[in-house]
């Protein structure tokens, strides 16, 4: 089974469902796609080791076979080469996408195949988990290659239960991230900007066809206006994390929370049950 914990705002608390649930779990696959600022390893206790570069296509250009004839900066739809009248040629590598586009379309073969690094994959175990994280390098605009990568070694690798921690939002990282999920989960809190981005997510899991259900984190702080939208949408809200400073506390100190309150890692399990339950159910309408 293939879960992903998604948000369609930034602090919403998805890292700390995602962790929380897998350490719930008797064995699982946590995959951190957040690949611009992977945090799952810091509540873990785990040594990282790097197992590949990711690299993405980039050209290269020989000049001297180049008569600056325009067509390759013309094809470029990201404008990432121009053609100056005075015989010179720009290329801006952080806006190319690796198409290669220009390499065909070159009359003169001045164009070849060329890759660079733009992140890393990196892996480490603990007890009952697998830790995969993908990290985009400082600078690279593109983040989209790295959680590829990541999720096609997890999905190798893994014939354990996997859980995906997405990049926050709904651009092309998290759709990414979420695209292939048997299961999306995501988390919100009861404030107006809350509900504002949940009705964002919530179209994206619409527009890919996965189930999805709400976790309300840090239930107390605003007021019932995420029940009432869950309610006309008939979204499950599999789940409730009150507002408590223990847990604050807790996370400031990098300790997952469920290591403390048992209370929550049953909640955890019975919700990963729920889940299980919900996407067998949805297999057999699909089947009838």
């Amino acid at each position: 089974m293939k879960i992903v914990v998604a948000s369609g705002k930034g602090g919403t608390g998805k890292t700390t469902v995602a962790v929380n649930l897998a350490l719930s779990l008797s064995e699982c696959t946590l995959v951190d796609c957040d690949v611009e600022e992977p945090n799952c390893s810091l509540f873990l206790p785990i040594n990282l080791k790097k197992i590949e570069d990711v690299v993405t296509r980039t050209p290269k250009f020989n000049l001297s076979k180049c008569t600056y004839c325009g067509q390759c900066a013309d094809f470029c739809e990201f404008h990432a080469i121009a053609v100056i009248k005075s015989k010179n040629l720009l290329f801006y590598e952080n806006l190319c996408h690796g198409c290669g586009g220009c390499e065909l379309i070159c009359p003169n073969g001045a164009i070849s195949e060329g890759v660079r690094k733009i992140g890393e994959i990196h892996h480490g175990t603990m007890d009952n988990i697998d830790l995969f994280v993908g990290k985009l390098d400082v600078g690279e605009p593109m983040a989209t290659p790295v959680i590829k990568k990541v999720k096609s070694f997890a999905l190798k690798e893994s014939n354990k239960p996997i859980i995906f921690d997405s990049p926050p939002g709904v651009a092309c990282p998290a759709i990414e991230a979420m695209r292939g999920a048997d299961f999306c989960i995501l988390v919100t809190e009861p404030t107006p900007f809350g509900l504002h981005d949940l009705k964002l997510a919530v179209g994206v899991t619409k527009k890919l066809g996965i189930p999805c259900g709400v976790i309300v984190n840090r239930e107390g702080i605003g007021d019932d206006r995420i029940d009432r939208y869950c309610a006309i949408e008939k979204i499950p809200i599999l789940m409730k994390i009150k507002e408590n400073r223990e847990i604050a506390e807790l996370y400031s100190k990098g300790i997952p929370f469920t290591s403390k309150l048992l209370e929550y890692r049953r909640m955890f399990l019975n919700l990963y049950k729920s889940i299980d339950k919900m996407i067998s159910d949805s297999k057999r309408v699909d089947k009838s």
